[in-house]
């Protein structure tokens, strides 16, 4: 056990690593933030001064060494645009979105759960049907899109929720529903498959020929062996719908880390751009790592 904690740290520490080299390049592909904080008619001198200030004016190479040597320490730098810490703004704005990403998450489960055990039970029936429509659309269509539906439907035809903002607990059900519907088709097709293999069993047929009431059978016996591949994977599920909530955010207005980086990213304030992607790339990489662990203690076999 102690081998593979190793080696999943390990490999996070070179994943986290790879995606601070990323975020820091691609970040820099957006523009001279200069050129943005600056009147266009502003004097040579002022432009270099700034660029010097900012470290702006060093080699590439030399800027990535200090952005690392300081985010080990959690200094992102100062925001070009909100004048704080990086870093603050981003823990600041974190919560709204672990707020959003459970409320989706929740949303996910409460639905996939009964959809997909429904689904193997009544295998080839409308039921199944159903589950394998709302799978592959759910799959097929981008958060994006499925917000703005939910907007023009539910916010401008029928007038029954708010379309942006985050003042009271309805606001969060539109974003929350189309941050939840991609997880919601991928985990209702595992729940699926697992039940159909589960329900083919041997202790299922000789729980059946015992008179054992179907009900038990299926929540108790059969559920709770199907649901091993969906807990293990739930980590990653709702890691990726922290880093799915930079669009969502967006459509809806949400006060959340990911509208803050999308509008730091056309400010091309790099200091907020870095400590958010990078901050949104290592839970998501503990999570994975997390999932990892979790497999070795379910089946002891993987340890080896």
């Amino acid at each position: 056990m102690q081998r593979v904690v190793v080696k999943g740290l390990g490999n996070a520490i070179i994943s986290i690593l790879g995606a601070s080299l990323i975020i820091f390049v691609i970040s820099r592909l957006s523009g001279d933030p200069v050129s943005l904080m600056l009147p266009i008619d502003a004097p040579k001198s002022a432009i270099d001064e700034l660029r010097r200030n900012l470290g702006l004016d060093l080699p590439i190479w030399r800027q990535y060494v200090l952005f690392l040597s300081h985010a080990v320490q959690g200094d992102f730098g100062n925001s070009y645009r909100w004048q704080m810490p990086a870093l603050q703004l981003v823990l600041e704005r974190l919560p709204a979105t672990i707020g959003l990403a459970i409320a989706a998450f929740a949303f996910s489960v409460l639905l996939s759960v009964p959809l997909g055990v429904m689904s193997a039970v009544y295998r080839g029936s409308w039921i199944d049907q159903i589950g394998r429509v709302v799978a592959m659309t759910g799959q097929a269509m981008p958060s994006f899109w499925v917000g703005l539906v939910l907007i023009l439907i539910f916010a401008v035809n029928l007038n029954w929720l708010p379309a942006f903002g985050a003042e009271t607990p309805v606001h969060v059900i539109l974003p929350a529903i189309s941050l939840g519907w991609y997880p919601v088709a991928a985990q209702t097709r595992i729940i699926r498959s697992g039940m159909l293999e589960v329900l083919d069993s041997d202790y299922i047929r000789m729980g059946r020929a015992v008179g054992t009431p179907e009900r038990l059978l299926i929540w108790k016996y059969a559920f709770r062996n199907a649901l091993l591949p969906l807990v293990t994977i739930m980590g990653v599920y709702f890691a990726g719908m922290l880093s799915g909530a930079f669009v969502v955010e967006t459509v809806f207005a949400w006060p959340g880390l990911g509208r803050t980086v999308v509008e730091a990213v056309f400010a091309r304030d790099y200091p907020v751009v870095q400590a958010g992607v990078l901050v949104t790339s290592i839970v998501f990489i503990l999570s994975n790592l997390l999932v990892d662990l979790s497999y070795s203690l379910i089946d002891p076999r993987i340890r080896l």
